[in-house]
């Protein structure tokens, strides 16, 4: 994810991340500029005012587009958030189970330290998880089931009530959650048709812009229909690359980040001596 100050107008209008739209699109503006001045010359020399201005129609339809895309990103944006959301709610639910057990578990207590290990390990694989292909081994899973068993035998040994047990089982259950909140985000992208028909929606619209633009602005349809379609083509990418927040995109959430905090606030609760205070 991008760290950026956002009151700095001028530093981000003038800055290039190697990831950024201008970047990717930059070989299809040069040709569409091409294309839209060979339009411009042949209406001029070769086939002089054979076309005829249509800039309402292109207009409404543009309206038209812009909807389909507000509706899009906001889609794309709305599943970003709720990835960020339920890390949120994993790092809550870290903390929160590390709290109950340093308050309930004696200092210097063999299983501190483990279930400190089991914690961490969790955020680490779930990123990994989110990441990879389908594989035979679900380990987000298995970590849980050794969390919730490593409870279980405290309690068999005495060391943990069975009221402090059920007041442990929220936080548990939050894992499994998250984990299947996540995955739902993953597993479920924008239906394809939609993406399908958006993007030919826009290609053709583009493509047809230099016919009904260039009876009325002449060479200038290259720099106005380049400028549109950078518009709309950056709209597109940037709905692409944060639907799916829990890659490693420029703009995916940084959950690496999220994970080594959960596993340092944990350590420092649970993987220690005596409590400071």
């Amino acid at each position: 994810m991008i760290s950026y100050d956002p009151k700095s107008w001028w530093g981000l209008i003038f800055k290039f991340h190697k990831s950024d739209t201008f970047r990717r699109l930059l070989p299809a503006m040069l040709s569409l500029a091409l294309f839209s001045a060979g339009i411009a010359y042949a209406d001029r020399h070769l086939l002089p005012n054979q076309l005829k201005s249509t800039t309402a129609l292109h207009a409404l339809l543009g309206f038209v587009i812009s909807m389909l895309l507000v509706f899009r990103t906001n889609t794309a944006y709305e599943r970003w958030w709720e990835g960020r959301r339920l890390w949120g709610s994993l790092t809550n639910a870290s903390r929160n189970l590390a709290l109950k057990l340093d308050a309930f578990l004696p200092s210097g207590h063999p299983s501190r330290p483990q279930i400190a290990g089991l914690i961490g390990a969790y955020a680490d694989s779930l990123t990994r998880h989110l990441r990879a292909a389908a594989t035979a081994e679900h380990r987000p899973n298995r970590i849980a089931a050794q969390l919730f068993a490593e409870t279980a035998r405290l309690r068999d040994r005495g060391d943990l009530s069975g009221d402090q047990l059920l007041c442990l089982n929220p936080d548990l259950s939050a894992f499994a959650e998250v984990c299947g909140g996540c995955e739902r985000i993953q597993k479920t992208p924008i239906p394809y048709s939609y993406s399908l028909f958006l993007k030919k929606f826009i290609f053709l619209y583009i493509v047809s812009m230099p016919f009904c633009f260039v009876p009325e602005f002449h060479y200038w349809t290259a720099l106005i229909t380049t400028l549109v379609f950078y518009v709309l083509a950056s709209l597109e990418l940037i709905a692409e690359e944060i639907e799916n927040p829990f890659g490693e995109d420029a703009n995916d959430l940084p959950t690496d980040d999220i994970a080594a905090s959960i596993r340092l606030r944990v350590r420092e609760l649970l993987a220690r001596g005596e409590p400071e205070r």
